[in-house]
């Protein structure tokens, strides 16, 4: 896919509109991680320093189409303004008379904040006029919010239509990434996919093993694959209804040449509770009131040798219960692993989803890998092949 970015455009005097992700995370009415603030500084940068006026638009929470006092974007200003090293204007809507007013005032290199796009039904609708009374305000169009591209809403989407749209640094990035680790990967090829249930990765595990030389599966949706192979699983979180499903995905990565990991090994404990006492067993060999909450030894030596054996990895969910040690072992291994192959030049490794940003931060080596995606369900949906709409939207 190709697509025009900020080396592109004539930036000097221009009104750039450029979608952001503060969706972030607030305790008692402040920021309590600006990673999302900090990840947008490039773009904004990158267009001061053009000259242009720099408009940003963004959503916070989901009041569903409403102003909901509690879910207004004013109390983000401090902490952005924080982040740049200088002041951000705030405008009580998007569209309007109030966001044309804050607009006119701004000389090139400022920066403004709007109003959270989502206090109007029309966002999420992708409504045409409001995409066009948004559009009103801007002279160019940014995306540099990957986590919202899988959405078709007005900002994320509707605006490319009408404006010249150019994808922001932190998407560059991101799309540059996901390139490197899907659509052209160096082979071989190894994928991690770890999490509790078969169900909600059932469109992904599909996916990959169609595109993936090595599959290793972890986390409580092993147990399901464990399972379907005949294995007891005791009192593990197993989908049982999923057996048959968790066959013909085996049955699909033998059609398509894609090597399937599934633990060779396991570690149990009656209860699941930090420090509690934990047990190495060999497959089968489960009591009734046991549950798997982690891959054994004899798993993460075989998975690191696949690493080994590898060029590229693509990494989404945990292998254990990575919360509560000690069954973050699996989780933590693979991954400073990982780390250490990348710091040698000898694997390109991106991760992404919510829990694996977590474990990998947890493990200390969510810097030493090549790029690291905080965009959840857009990284997913990616992940399983699916068409983002702000992604495509942006192409040329």
């Amino acid at each position: 896919m190709t697509f025009k970015t900020l080396d592109d455009a004539d930036l000097k005097g221009q009104r750039a509109l450029v979608r952001v992700d503060f969706n972030v995370p607030m305790h008692e009415g402040e920021v309590s991680d600006d990673t999302r603030l900090q990840a947008a500084v490039p773009t904004i940068q990158k267009l001061r320093q053009g000259g242009a006026k720099v408009v940003l638009l963004a959503h916070f929470d989901r009041p569903k189409g409403k102003v909901v006092p509690s879910m207004s974007l004013e109390p983000i200003v401090q902490a952005l303004a924080k982040v740049l090293g200088g002041p951000v204007a705030f405008a009580a809507d998007c569209v309007g008379e109030a966001a044309a007013a804050a607009v006119d005032a701004l000389e090139p290199g400022d920066v403004l904040l709007l109003e959270n796009v989502r206090f109007h039904a029309g966002e999420e609708g992708n409504d045409p006029a409001f995409a066009k009374a948004l559009a009103a305000n801007g002279d160019l169009y940014v995306n540099d919010a990957f986590s919202a591209a899988h959405r078709a809403h007005a900002s994320t989407e509707g605006l490319a239509h009408i404006l010249p749209a150019y994808a922001g640094e932190q998407m560059r990035l991101e799309l540059s990434a996901l390139d490197k680790a899907l659509g052209k990967p160096e082979r071989p090829v190894l994928g991690i996919v770890g999490g509790s249930k078969v169900s909600t990765k059932l469109d992904l595990l599909s996916h990959l093993v169609t595109k993936l030389d090595k599959l290793a599966i972890g986390g409580g949706m092993a147990n399901t694959f464990l399972y379907a192979q005949g294995h007891e699983v005791g009192a593990s979180y197993c989908e049982k209804d999923m057996a048959e499903t968790a066959r013909d995905i085996i049955r699909l990565a033998g059609q398509h040449n894609c090597k399937l990991f599934l633990p060779l090994d396991i570690v149990v404990a009656e209860k699941m509770a930090p420090g509690a006492p934990a047990r190495v067993r060999t497959l089968g060999a489960v009591d009734e009131h046991e549950r798997i909450l982690d891959a054994g030894p004899e798993t993460i030596e075989r998975l690191c040798r696949a690493m080994d054996n590898s060029k590229t990895l693509i990494w989404n969910g945990p292998l254990g219960v990575f919360e509560m040690p000690p069954f973050d072992k699996a989780t933590v291994s693979a991954a400073k692993h990982a780390a250490e192959l990348v710091k040698s030049g000898r694997l390109v490794a991106v991760a992404g989803g919510g829990d694996t940003v977590a474990a990998l931060n947890a493990a200390g080596c969510a810097e030493d890998f090549t790029f690291v995606s905080t965009a959840g369900g857009a990284f997913l949906e990616w992940m399983e092949g699916k068409t983002l709409p702000g992604v495509a939207a942006l192409s040329q």
